[in-house]
């Protein structure tokens, strides 16, 4: 009898399954709709890949990128699944051939993204085939809540109704509480299961940096990175290629990747980025969904995202193999007015309702909270998803926990700043005023005249910029888009000025940039454990995977993963039962790689 765990051993190559993995598919094998929210890294594609496997019907699995099918689909045929794909890529003799695989039952699994899947004709033509299974990847993508709402991926409320015999599962690595239940709704009516299988990530260091020098303190943090595979995310298309220049000049092999590049050189930058070794792409997040790279040690971003469920989205690309890797979050008070303008913008252009924008400002706002947070950050981020955590010894407020200092005087002088200019105006114009600077500006408006005026002299600007960025964190001060980014005082930050309430806050750094170190352990550690002579070995393993890899047109982890050679270089395996036994080596990849790296173990005998 086919059982998934036998499916696991003889067609990937392992053991046993991931922590979460079996749980799902348990639901999927009982023919339970199911939502699961897994960690990036966590295995989700295993959890409908093996009842797929062993289902009677077709799986059509709906994919929001041709790279993101495109990868899994060349890790299924390296694994010796038949599988078919269609999408906009490939020439409509491909797509043919593909359908007639999927049709005549040829392939088990069919790939399509959700526009071409709700058109008229290709349901009519998937019910006359009566699908075992939908699954919906990127889920989030449904919910109307969700910080990446698709509106074609809206339509794929209809499966519910179309194919009633059908389970539906979805997979996303990213919804809070409110965009799982929204998912569960549309896909199958709240009528399944919804998992969650945590969100913590504790391979990942947290760290944030206030803005001092986006361009200095990238640079300060690629030093402890050095020769890593990494994303470094900037918000135009004008950064990348300014910040991928200065990583260059600083001998880093790095490369910029945005939307407005010839499609050719960003498949061919994608390429270089998933084949290499130390390569750094910095990009806008155009980059990164499609891309199942397992050893990228490090995430930076030199902009504020739009919020903690996109933040930690993007960071998930990092450490996907288990690895420590690093991430980091530089931003200043022009990132949140920014944002906010986003917000609003996109309301106004668009049909979303208020309702949208007003949830959006609170994700926002949320993230300025993790931003600003003076405890452990992984509970902040944790707490937001629903779950509990102990303090991580991983972030950069477990490492080096910041002083809390008594700030109510600085507060008040901001407070009474933004009062008395009418809470007209922005954080430079109202910390001018306050520090009593001479400028056009002040004296346009005849602020040099008011209470206020000069009454922070003695406190420098970097101080009163870090403390609004607190305080609009805190909820003291608000920020009115409406009016260009103009601060407002809340209630709390109202009782303060009175004299009813005191403020503290971390204590603000002053200088110009940020010392602490950026280094972080960025080797496997069961690398880093081999003995001398299995890391020769693991050397040339590794250069053999990219020799096949790169006569393949593949990313290199296609042939065997990181951990795959590592479990390869330890256990020297002699024969194809020993190497069987290597963790994720199948049957079918041992027949198609498996010799040729049994050879080189030989001769290193």
């Amino acid at each position: 009898m086919t059982t998934p765990l036998s499916i696991l051993k003889s067609t990937f190559g392992f053991d046993e399954f991931r922590p979460g993995q079996e749980g799902v598919i348990s639901e999927i094998m009982a023919k339970r709709h199911v939502l699961a929210v897994m960690p990036t890294g966590a295995g989700k594609s295993l959890c409908y890949q093996v009842p797929a496997l062993i289902f009677d019907g077709l799986t059509v699995v709906v994919s929001p990128l041709v790279a993101l099918m495109d990868n899994q689909v060349a890790g299924l045929r390296t694994n010796g699944v038949s599988v078919s794909c269609i999408h906009s890529g490939q020439s409509r003799d491909v797509n043919v051939s593909e359908w007639r695989r999927a049709a005549s039952g040829e392939s088990k699994i069919l790939y399509l993204s959700p526009e071409r899947l709700m058109t008229p004709r290709m349901m009519a033509a998937i019910k006359g085939l009566s699908p075992s299974m939908f699954v919906i990847d990127e889920a989030h993508c449904v919910s109307k809540w969700g910080p990446a709402f698709r509106p074609e991926y809206g339509q794929l409320s209809e499966l519910h109704e179309s194919f009633p015999d059908a389970v539906i599962a979805a997979f996303t690595a990213t919804a809070d509480g409110a965009t799982r239940e929204d998912i569960a709704r549309a896909l199958f009516r709240s009528r399944g299961q919804i998992i969650v299988h945590g969100f913590d990530r504790p391979n990942l260091s947290l760290a944030i940096t206030p803005k001092t020098d986006r361009k200095f303190q990238l640079a300060k943090f690629m030093e402890g990175v050095r020769g890593s595979s990494g994303i470094v995310y900037a918000l135009s298309r004008k950064n990348t290629e300014e910040f991928a220049a200065h990583l260059v000049a600083a001998g880093h092999k790095a490369l910029p990747y945005h939307a407005g590049l010839d499609p050719q050189l960003r498949f061919d930058t994608q390429e270089r980025f998933m084949a290499e070794e130390g390569m750094v792409i910095v990009a806008t997040i155009a980059f990164g969904m499609g891309i199942d790279k397992p050893d990228i040690r490090f995430v930076y971003h030199t902009n504020l995202p739009g919020s903690l469920e996109a933040y930690y989205q993007e960071i998930g690309r990092a450490g996907r193999d288990g690895a420590p890797a690093a991430t980091a979050l530089c931003y200043g008070l022009d990132d949140v007015r920014m944002r906010r303008q986003f917000i609003m913008d996109d309301g106004s252009k668009s049909d979303r309702s208020g309702d949208h924008q007003i949830r959006e400002l609170k994700r926002l706002d949320a993230l300025l909270s993790y931003c600003e947070a003076s405890t452990c950050r992984r509970q902040v981020m944790l707490a937001y998803f629903g779950e509990e955590a102990n303090p991580c010894g991983n972030c950069d407020n477990c490492e080096n926990p910041p002083d809390m200092v008594a700030a109510t005087e600085g507060l008040q002088f901001i407070l009474a700043t933004i009062k008395d200019t009418s809470a007209r105006f922005g954080q430079a114009h109202i910390i001018a005023v306050a520090r009593g600077a001479d400028t056009q500006r002040v004296k346009q408006f005849g602020h040099e005249k008011i209470d206020s005026y000069g009454k922070a002299k003695a406190m420098g600007s970097p101080y009163l910029q870090g403390l609004i960025r607190q305080a609009l964190a805190s909820g003291h001060i608000d920020m009115d888009i409406q009016r260009f980014g103009a601060l407002t005082i809340t209630d709390k930050g109202r009782a303060v000025l009175e004299g009813r309430a005191t403020y503290e806050c971390k204590a603000i750094k002053t200088a110009k940039t940020s010392k602490r170190s950026s280094s972080r352990k960025s080797k496997n550690e069961a690398q880093s454990a081999l003995s001398e002579r299995d890391q020769e070995l693991l050397s040339r393993l590794k250069a053999k995977r990219m020799e096949i890899a790169r006569g393949l047109g593949k990313p290199a982890y296609i042939v065997f993963s990181d951990a795959t050679l590592i479990d390869m270089a330890q256990k020297r395996p002699h024969s194809a039962e020993a190497m069987l036994d290597v963790s994720g080596v199948g049957r079918v990849k041992f027949e198609r790689f498996g010799p040729a790296f049994l050879e080189i173990i030989t001769e290193e005998t």
